[in-house]
């Protein structure tokens, strides 16, 4: 424990594996189903993973395969995994001790990646209030809604309004409903609290606090979050046009809504394809080109130290500046008036081909556990895991035994990060007192 200790980031994958395997164990018992039966290893291994790493995908009916026990310890694993595990720790021993000692705050700082030791305390404390006062809106807006629009009882607005908005700002996608939310996708009372409450929980909490701190002046943004607040708006408007255009005529998903509805539709799915994983629309019905488009939006992800998964925006985008430097002949990789440092452009490069390599290598392995699966459905599956995004074309509870143990780890690895991943197996960077010669070898 004390070698742990000494490198904080070893406790980050650590943290998640110890939850997961607690709550495969919780959700194994008799009493976390419908049917009171003990639950097979790999579906509780599955369903726990996919809970704490907030994907929400599901091999089973979950309302109908888990009673309210299994349901609300769901609930409980995605509200661990959304804040962070060692978040979590810190802010138990925050209340019960009062005060973080230097190891507590370099745990979180681990695990946040984005402040200084001197903040953590308030940090721990924005983070919460954030956390559950936006559940609380969004939980007061849909528990309305369904009590005096749907004819609700007010217990089971309550729970129903609970369960999905934890689920939607920590980017989740479990639902009560076996057919997703496509049920409520032309309503703006119930799709728009849980899109906006999605997108808030996939900026991150670092751009998040400066976009509201100094909303007034978004040109002294740091360059992470105006990539990342810009970005994600790019993203999102991109998304929902494409979409939009390429499902208006198709009758499966919105083809016969009105124009309101198909826009409303559109925009509420694609601010959940990112992270969040709510089918708002029917996702095994899409026209084949809009696979392509949720799978690079599943991808890229949100925003760093979020909720959310994939390689995230400010990854994606700083790279592009890498190429727009590159093809200009430019020395420096600028971004306004500011020049990337070469540490985050290689750190960049590194997620994002560790990602293309996992995703890759995950999309073979799922086609050749699975017989006579379109690769494209399987590249789909491994992108939403990978990604930590939830949406499943149905492949996912057809897989064999072998291919949902595939998933379980993209998932994992997903949640806590290739590049955290590889420095807590690693950690044997040392500093070199010496240069070899520089050489350039022919690239392209």
């Amino acid at each position: 424990m004390r070698r742990l200790l000494r490198h904080p980031v070893r406790l980050v994958p650590l943290g998640f594996l110890v939850a997961i395997l607690v709550g495969t164990g919780l959700l194994m018992l008799p009493w976390a189903t419908s049917e009171h039966r003990y639950t097979p290893f790999v579906v509780a291994l599955f369903t726990s993973t996919s809970a704490v790493s907030v994907t929400g995908m599901a091999i089973n009916d979950t309302p109908n395969y888990w009673n309210d026990f299994g349901l609300v310890m769901i609930t409980v694993l995605t509200q661990l995994g959304g804040l962070g595990i060692l978040t979590i720790a810190a802010l138990v021993i925050l209340v019960v001790s009062r005060q973080l000692g230097l190891r507590n705050r370099l745990l979180v700082q681990a695990e946040t990646q984005e402040y200084g030791i001197g903040d953590v305390r308030w940090l721990l404390v924005r983070i919460a209030a954030t956390v559950f006062v936006a559940e609380a809106v969004m939980t007061a807006v849909v528990t309305g809604r369904l009590w005096l629009a749907y004819d609700y009882p007010l217990g089971s607005a309550l729970w129903s309004a609970t369960f999905h908005s934890i689920q939607a700002f920590n980017n989740g996608g479990f639902t009560l409903y076996s057919d997703g939310l496509v049920a409520f996708s032309r309503d703006p009372w119930v799709a728009l609290p849980l899109a906006l409450g999605a997108i808030l929980g996939g900026l991150g909490f670092p751009a998040l606090f400066e976009a509201v701190r100094t909303w007034r002046r978004p040109a002294r943004w740091t360059v992470a979050t105006k990539l990342t607040i810009w970005g994600s708006f790019v993203l999102i408007g991109v998304g929902f046009g494409a979409l939009l255009l390429a499902e208006w005529t198709n009758p499966a998903t919105i083809g016969t809504y009105d124009a309101p509805g198909k826009a409303l539709a559109s925009f509420t799915q694609i601010a959940l394809s990112r992270t969040g994983g709510f089918d708002v629309i029917n996702i095994g019905r899409l026209h084949d080109e809009s696979y392509p488009l949720l799978i690079v939006l599943m991808f890229i992800g949100g925003g760093s130290a979020s909720t959310a998964g994939g390689i995230k925006v400010s990854t994606f985008f700083l790279l592009a500046f890498v190429i727009r430097a590159e093809l200009r002949g430019e020395p420096d990789v600028t971004v306004g008036n500011r020049r990337l440092a070469t540490a985050s452009q290689r750190q960049a490069l590194t997620v994002a081909l560790l990602s293309v390599a996992l995703v890759v290598g995950g999309t073979v392995a799922l086609i050749l556990l699975t017989q006579r699966v379109r690769y494209y459905a399987a590249l789909f599956e491994v992108t939403s895991a990978f990604s930590t995004t939830g949406l499943t074309t149905g492949l996912a509870a057809r897989l064999p035994e072998p291919g949902e143990y595939v998933l379980t780890a993209l998932m994992y690895i997903g949640r806590i990060g290739p590049l955290t991943l590889g420095s807590a197996i690693a950690l044997n960077t040392r500093r070199r007192l010496y240069r070899y010669p520089e050489e350039q070898p022919i690239v392209g």
